[in-house]
């Protein structure tokens, strides 16, 4: 299930099209690191965020394909 702070970090991934740290993404979303990181670790497995090397991430074809409102289902 998704939470509005994973539409948060999924935009600011996004709209940087960067490659972020969570302290970063949490700077940018006004939320705590511990948080952000938390979440990350969830859209990771999920697979709306990739990890390029540890601790720095980027937004998925399915990160992507979610903010569009480019998915046929919420399974995934």
């Amino acid at each position: 299930m998704q939470l509005p702070i994973d539409d948060r970090i999924l935009e600011c991934l996004s709209s940087s099209g960067l490659i972020l740290s969570p302290s970063v993404i949490a700077i940018n979303i006004d939320k705590s690191r511990d948080e952000v990181n938390r979440r990350l670790s969830t859209l990771t497995d999920e697979g709306y965020v990739e990890r390029v090397k540890r601790g720095y991430y980027r937004i998925a074809n399915l990160g992507e394909r979610y903010l569009e409102g480019n998915l046929d289902d919420e399974s995934g």
